[in-house]
């Protein structure tokens, strides 16, 4: 379905995003975003003078090389259209991601590392989403080879990591019982204390 009909209106800003997914031939995997912001009318910026319609006020790009289980081996940052030069310090930061995995506490990670001025507010946006495109890279195209070799999507016995993660997936819902009934109903093991291990 697409979007309602809107009200009468005049367009003035985009943000377009880009990320893409790629199998290196040393067995890691690529994964690199892309932003830009452009303005549909001409304006005044006090350090960059005219900014014409269409001109990148934003242009910056990621590429972060991951290893099968998405832990980080190495990043790459560029920031070719920035509002002030200062901007370009938000480059070398980027390093001390590398050694991180893309999994629970990701944004934290980032937050981390890169939160309030100890970063570029837009790369760490990109970087958040990073992750999701990640997970659609890597264990989508492992499953599909095993496919294409004749062997099971997976040889785990634990849930993909979707699975619990939105209605869609839901362990008690139709979608997990049509492409995963093994993990239909599926709860977590609860660890127990074993006797004598309390704390006094």
């Amino acid at each position: 379905m697409p979007l309602p009909e809107p009200a009468a209106r005049t367009h003035l800003h985009t943000r377009a995003v880009t990320y893409r997914g790629y199998s290196r031939e040393d067995g890691l995997w690529d994964i690199e975003a892309e932003m830009s912001d452009t303005k549909t009318y001409a304006f005044e910026r006090s350090q960059s003078g005219t900014m014409l319609p269409g001109t990148p006020i934003h242009g910056m790009a990621i590429r972060v090389t991951v290893d099968d289980s998405l832990k980080i081996q190495a990043v790459a940052s560029a920031m070719d259209h920035t509002p002030f030069g200062e901007c370009q310090g938000g480059v070398d930061p980027m390093q001390q991601m590398v050694g991180v995995t893309m999994g629970p506490g990701w944004r934290v990670a980032i937050e981390r590392a890169l939160g309030g001025v100890r970063g570029c507010t837009h790369l760490r946006e990109l970087l958040f989403n990073m992750a999701t495109a990640a997970y659609q890279t890597i264990p989508v195209y492992r499953a599909h080879m095993r496919r294409q070799a004749g062997l099971a999507e997976s040889d785990s016995d634990q849930p993909p990591y979707h699975l619990g993660k939105c209605l869609a997936w839901d362990f008690d819902g139709p979608v997990v019982k049509r492409v995963y009934p093994l993990f239909a109903g599926w709860k977590p093991l609860v660890r127990q204390a074993k006797p004598g291990m309390g704390h006094g």
